[in-house]
């Protein structure tokens, strides 16, 4: 399958291992992986601060670039469920009807990584292999928005090595949530205490989740509290084999 790939801000300019990892997946899985050099931000952010006109543009960008693909990766629930639910909303608001008529031709195709290879591809054993102690963070977009349930885990548990235990209040909201944790760093910070507390309580040594907002919100707590709890986004996970 050809299969487009929207990389997202955050793996562009300060998580790249994460994009790197979803493209060694598929590519391993058999997949061809094309990359739209002109691709830019899902416009996410400037939505959820209420920017909207300024992210019309964005959307417009989005819908131009990806629409000559029958497939589109995103490895993020949070920018798939902004393409998928905001993009239309925003385009029609401003009176772009035809806009929001691409949009949602083009949203339609466009899927979080596990939704990808659990609905599309089909596949739960990705042929992964990595001997940690791991739980899963369910992000809000990814359980609200997007709405991938237990897709993740589903591939987690096929991983050989794996050891996958469960995060207690898991559902609950790291307090990232973009400009949230600026905008409201107090409730951001404590937030962030209470899901530390149960990640660490698991015993894990790695926490994962599908995007690479909360996992460098989560990531920065725990590594300031000297935790030994590392990070790593659910694609490098699938990504691992024995031999890489």
């Amino acid at each position: 399958m050809r299969i487009a790939f929207f990389a997202t801000c955050l793996a562009d300019t300060l998580f790249p291992e994460a994009a790197k990892a979803t493209v060694r997946l598929l590519e391993r899985l058999g997949h061809e992986v094309v990359f739209p050099f002109e691709q830019t931000c899902c416009g996410q952010m400037h939505i959820n601060t209420g920017y909207q006109k300024e992210a019309l543009p964005l959307v417009r960008r989005y819908a131009s670039v990806f629409d000559r693909y029958d497939v589109i990766v995103v490895p993020s629930g949070s920018c798939a469920g902004s393409i998928r639910h905001q993009h239309g909303i925003v385009a029609a608001t401003h009176g772009e009807a035809g806009l929001a008529a691409r949009s949602a031709s083009v949203a339609a195709r466009t899927y979080e990584l596990s939704e990808l290879l659990i609905d599309v591809l089909q596949i739960e054993d990705v042929g992964a292999y990595y001997p940690h102690r791991v739980t899963y963070h369910p992000t809000c977009h990814s359980l609200r928005m997007t709405r991938v349930g237990d897709k993740p885990l589903r591939l987690l548990r096929r991983v050989r090595g794996l050891d996958l235990v469960e995060l207690p209040a898991a559902e609950q909201c790291c307090g990232f949530g973009g400009t949230f944790a600026i905008k409201n760093a107090e409730t951001s910070t404590a937030m962030l205490a209470d899901k530390m507390t149960n990640i660490v309580s698991t015993g894990a040594d790695v926490c994962t989740a599908g995007d690479s907002s909360c996992l460098m919100h989560i990531g920065g707590g725990l590594s300031r509290l000297r935790t030994g709890v590392r990070t790593v986004h659910l694609a490098e996970i699938l990504a691992s084999t024995e031999y890489a």
